[in-house]
């Protein structure tokens, strides 16, 4: 490899870094200041770098949250498809798209927040419509999953899906709002805690 590759390369690397540690910051001020109310100056103030020096690294906020909520959906879709795919009962099914949920919550807590906090307002916009998929994808997932454990005799059939649905979605995504990486239990541990919780409830017998 040429100096001048490997420098272009080396380059590239650092300004990726940066690039993501910008975007980092950005999320955690979006998360705690609300995005509307959070401007390129807060995001550059927080980075420790004039605002300007942000534009070189993005064009506007709407893409840095851009950035930050579709990969955040990315990863998190992704694990959640590899469950699925794996040929699992319906109770192992939901027990493992409920330890991916909290390890999501744990690799991008902030982003969390923001999709919570403002996902109805984004998707006003063009650009944010994906939101409203991922919404419906998700609402649809879950109620199938509900539909086969009740059919496979794992899950109560008394209790109303979209009720039990409601429940598991409000109940491990508000813990994005406490959760902290490296606290006293870990974020596949929590999930165990609640799984415990949870099926006490739903599981039929």
């Amino acid at each position: 490899m040429s100096p001048r590759r490997r420098d272009a390369e080396g380059t590239a690397a650092a300004r990726a870094e940066r690039r993501a540690e910008l975007l980092a910051t950005a999320a955690e001020v979006f998360a705690e200041q609300g995005y509307s109310a959070t401007t390129v100056r807060k995001v550059a103030d927080a980075a420790g770098i004039l605002g300007g020096s942000l534009y070189y690294h993005f064009d506007s906020k709407e893409s840095m949250a851009d950035e930050i909520l579709s990969t955040f959906l990315d990863e998190m879709w992704a694990a959640y498809d590899r469950v699925l795919t794996a040929g699992l009962g319906a109770r192992e099914t939901l027990e493992a798209l409920v330890v991916e949920s909290f390890r999501s919550i744990d690799r991008h807590r902030p982003a969390v927040v923001i999709y919570q906090n403002e996902s109805k307002h984004l998707a006003t916009s063009e650009r944010f419509h994906y939101l409203l998929e991922s919404r419906r994808r998700f609402e649809e997932m879950w109620l199938a999953l509900l539909d086969r454990g009740i059919e496979e005799g794992e899950f109560r059939p008394d209790l109303d899906r979209s009720l039990v649905y409601r429940f598991i979605r409000d109940t491990v995504w508000v813990a994005a709002t406490w959760y902290h990486a490296g606290g006293r239990l870990s974020a596949e541990e929590i999930a165990k805690q609640y799984l415990a919780m949870v099926l006490e409830g739903i599981q039929a017998g």
